[in-house]
């Protein structure tokens, strides 16, 4: 690993253990109250789900237009942090609704394509686990569907009626809350690098083995 990682990692959990505090000295939302907190873990999550869905499209299309290894490890590391931050948005947020507006779900737009780009996610995987030769490059078509799905989630929210706000309120947000939001933003976002970096590394650490493993049976 690089030696940058050790200390980011560091760095990574004492912001994670800091982060409580920083959260509970946020104010309450005027409407919400304590439940709205939830919205400083939520919205990192879902933004990573994003971020990694994104990631693992361009890495995808490298691959395809490569054949470039290193960009497929990087797609299949990426897809597993689109599936990991997917969930983690898709169960923060209904515990959130539920007690916010009274819904666990609804099959507004944001939610349902949220939904399935995590579902396209679950799909890679199980493409990379058991769909045998050639599953790299039919991969890699699905990673292209989850990332063109990604705006639409991003900008669904101004334009159809939806549970969520639209994407104005955060930029307006008091800086009371807006400060807690951008320390969680940032944890997460440093550790979704630390994870990245850490799945191709042990990528990188199995290929290696294989051609070891190959040029002993030669």
């Amino acid at each position: 690993m690089p030696k940058w990682f050790t200390p980011a990692a560091v760095v990574c959990a004492l912001m994670f253990a800091a982060s409580p505090l920083v959260i509970a000295n946020a104010p309450y939302e005027s409407t919400m109250g304590l439940v709205q907190k939830i919205f400083y873990y939520h919205m990192p999550s879902a933004w990573m789900f994003l971020v990694a869905a994104i990631v693992c499209g361009v890495s995808s299309v490298r691959y395809l237009v490569s054949g470039s290894p290193r960009q497929d490890r990087l797609a299949w590391a990426a897809a597993e942090l689109t599936f990991l931050f997917g969930a983690l948005a898709l169960v923060t947020g209904p515990l959130w609704a539920r007690k916010a507006w009274g819904v666990w779900w609804q099959w507004d737009v944001r939610l349902t394509a949220s939904l399935m780009g995590w579902m396209v996610s679950c799909a890679y995987l199980l493409l990379r686990k058991y769909g045998g030769p050639g599953s790299d490059k039919l991969a890699a078509g699905l990673a292209l569907f989850g990332m063109a799905n990604v705006p639409f989630i991003y900008i669904s929210v101004n334009y159809w009626r939806t549970i969520h706000p639209a994407t104005s309120v955060v930029p307006t947000l008091p800086v009371s809350m807006g400060g807690p939001l951008w320390f969680c933003v940032t944890t997460f976002l440093l550790l979704f690098v630390l994870l990245l970096k850490m799945r191709v590394r042990l990528e990188e650490q199995r290929a290696r083995l294989d051609s070891l493993y190959l040029s002993l049976d030669e």
